[in-house]
């Protein structure tokens, strides 16, 4: 893939940002996209030296500044310049009496790395972070451990991983059922994709309509309807966590006898365990009736009713949904320690992790303790970016909960956790008593009615499970990292490693053959380090092709506001208030009736939930965990929203609109 950005008269005017470009892109020989935009001024050179801008008469303004011919004549000199340096090259260039001139060339050290294929075939990958919501860089154990838990085919890039979903868009079959599964995940993804099918000469069409795994997550994109196989049963799901519970107790008694190259196969047999878990039938299809029976709601409602994403209120304070019971869990750590100041006082002012240990002097501090240790020992396995084993959880370094605690005690009364469960349980049943009344007056009421409450008890008995699998395998990742801890701490003492942490930067595979040979040429660590602090300086894109192209995706939207800032509607209503940018959740400072704007939220952001009034972040889809948690709170969000954190200062005044989709600076 090749870009060329163009304009008429000397290239001060661009780089200046005097004038836009026209940008070309060429792939394969082929002019595949262009922006012509308005050029109304050009720099030209005077004799004597120096510059004059000069007016462009009106007829060229919007004419090419180089024909077809001469972009692929560009393009031929552009590539035997790549071939000779052997890297990306960033060439300048000028065209002078129809004969171009390079004016310098210098190597391109930003673009993102191309996944590795094993074939010249085209290749088209997305973004798994942006499916996970987790776009950070991820260290060599962490990338191997995802990989021995999913079933897609994937690649690593960059310190990432990319589903390679080129067999799916090349087969007739599966390339609706994949896209569409994308968009449901995230919308710029969807249309990052239709550009790539629309060219049509990317891919290879397959006649057998052959279907490959993949998604990076069991929970989403499997086609059909889930709503007639499943009877509206509300022990399912206890019964599915009961048993998931059952499986990782046995998994902690087990792991204890383990060590050495027992430990690495134990691990990879309950690996196979773990996969039968997440991919269970059952599991998928409680997790699939309850999206479609909010997608059927929020079509027929938006039918019958003329509301709008009616869903997101049905969904508040559902039962059995671990995520947002954390969040709650966390006010009621608040009330324990709410009457204690000298309490209060000492964890104002902590440094390291072992504070928990000195509590016991403080009059409160064994009652706090053991209120803290509780909340750890159910929610302890979670941190930021959780799906990287290497990541250090709260269990591992407590003072992370300490800020959150604080926050809780300074901006909520006693008894908030019941009060917020509650106020959206009342909500989301006068909703659905309102909307069954209105039904009853409509011409077929009464079937209309019935069907639209069957539905309504479909969503309150399983969209609660959403957020388990995925606690589920945290759970258990924790268990494998701390049974692993000990083997790197082996390796410490007797000189093979500096470090236990500098397992992280090795593959499962290598880690497994280091403790059989007790050997490690350490360059390997070094060297991996480097990598990963220059992969943090990246950004990911959503869609990436095998010929290095990035494609980030439009919102195809209309009648919105001209300054709007446009994203996904993923939790309705609408909210004004202060916005705070924050890109780590230690650093959270927020008070009541914030608006979170952030890059992307996992599960472990959802203690700040209860505090904020909306939320705003770059990447998500409808049921990516950040939308599924603020529906349940009941906090207007809209998602997916490019760059809302550099378009978005900290402390200005917005509105977010999350029933349209979009964010407006006040």
């Amino acid at each position: 893939m090749l870009s060329i950005d163009a304009g008429f008269g000397l290239g001060e005017a661009l780089v200046s940002g005097l004038v836009n470009a026209d940008i070309y892109k060429v792939c394969n020989g082929k002019v595949i996209d262009k922006k012509i935009s308005t050029k109304k001024l050009a720099v030209y050179a005077l004799k004597d030296g120096g510059t004059k801008e000069q007016a462009i008469e009106p007829e060229r303004q919007n004419r090419q500044a180089l024909t077809d011919e001469q972009i692929l004549q560009l393009e031929g000199m552009g590539r035997k310049i790549e071939a000779h340096f052997g890297h990306p090259q960033d060439i300048e260039w000028c065209l002078v009496d129809d004969t171009f001139y390079i004016v310098q060339s210098r190597p391109i050290t930003t673009l993102y790395p191309i996944p590795a294929a094993n074939d010249q075939e085209n290749h088209v990958y997305v973004s798994v972070g942006h499916n996970q919501m987790m776009t950070d860089a991820i260290k060599p154990l962490g990338l191997s451990f995802f990989l021995l838990t999913t079933p897609a085919p994937m690649s690593k890039a960059g310190g990432r991983l990319f589903v390679d979903i080129t067999h799916n868009l090349a087969s007739p079959v599966s390339r609706k059922t994949i896209i569409d599964a994308w968009g449901q995940s995230d919308p710029l993804i969807k249309d990052a994709l239709m550009t790539i099918v629309e060219r049509e000469d990317f891919i290879k069409s397959s006649p057998d309509g052959k279907k490959e795994p993949s998604h990076s997550n069991g929970n989403k994109g499997m086609p059909g309807s889930y709503l007639a196989q499943f009877a509206n049963d509300p022990t399912i799901v206890p019964d599915l966590i009961k048993s998931s519970q059952i499986s990782i107790e046995a998994l902690k008694q087990n792991i204890q006898t383990k060590s050495g190259a027992d430990l690495f196969d134990f691990i990879l047999a309950d690996i196979q365990q773990l996969k039968q878990i997440l991919f269970d039938p059952q599991s998928l299809g409680v997790i699939m009736a309850a999206m479609d029976a909010s997608a059927w709601i929020n079509e027929k409602m938006n039918k019958w009713l003329g509301e709008k994403n009616v869903a997101d209120t049905l969904s508040q304070s559902v039962p059995n949904n671990i995520t947002s019971e954390m969040g709650l869990a966390l006010l009621d750590v608040a009330d324990v320690i709410r009457p204690y100041p000298e309490v209060i006082d000492y964890l104002q002012h902590i440094k390291d992790d072992n504070f928990l240990d000195e509590l016991v002097k403080f009059a409160g501090g064994q009652e706090t303790q053991d209120a803290i240790y509780a909340y750890l020992n159910k929610y302890g396995m979670r941190c930021v970016g959780e799906i990287d084993i290497t990541r250090t959880r709260w269990r591992e370094q407590p003072t992370t909960l300490v800020p959150m605690i604080l926050s809780n005690i300074k901006n909520f009364a006693p008894n908030a956790s019941m009060r917020k469960f509650e106020q959206g349980r009342q909500a989301a049943l006068k909703k659905e008593q309102k909307l069954l009344d209105q039904l009853q007056q409509l011409p077929d009421g009464k079937r209309k009615a019935e069907e639209t409450k069957r539905m309504i008890d479909l969503i309150r008995n399983f969209i609660g499970y959403r957020e388990y699998p995925k606690y589920g395998m945290i759970n258990r990742y924790f268990v494998y990292k701390q049974a692993l801890l000990k083997e790197a701490e082996l390796l410490v003492q007797v000189g093979v490693i500096q470090e236990k942490e500098d397992i992280y930067y090795l593959t499962f595979e290598e880690f497994r053959e280091v403790v059989r040979t007790n050997t490690l040429d350490y360059q390997i660590i070094s060297k991996r380090k480097e990598e990963h602090k220059l992969y943090e300086k990246l950004t990911p894109p959503r869609v990436i092709t095998s010929d290095g192209e990035t494609l980030s995706g439009e919102y195809k939207r209309e009648n919105l506001p001209a300054e709007a800032i446009v994203g996904l509607p993923v939790s309705s209503g609408a909210i004004e208030g202060r916005a705070r940018v924050i890109l780590n959740m230690e650093d959270a400072d927020l008070e009541d009736g914030d608006i979170l704007v952030t890059s992307f939220t996992d599960p472990s952001w959802t203690p700040l939930f209860v505090s904020i009034k909306g939320l705003v972040t770059e990447v998500g889809g409808l049921m990516t965990h950040g939308a599924v948690i603020a529906r349940e709170y009941g906090l207007p969000a809209v998602v997916g929203v490019e760059n809302a954190t550099k378009l978005i200062q900290d402390g200005q005044r917005i509105r977010v609109h999350g029933t349209e989709g979009y964010v407006e600076i006040l």
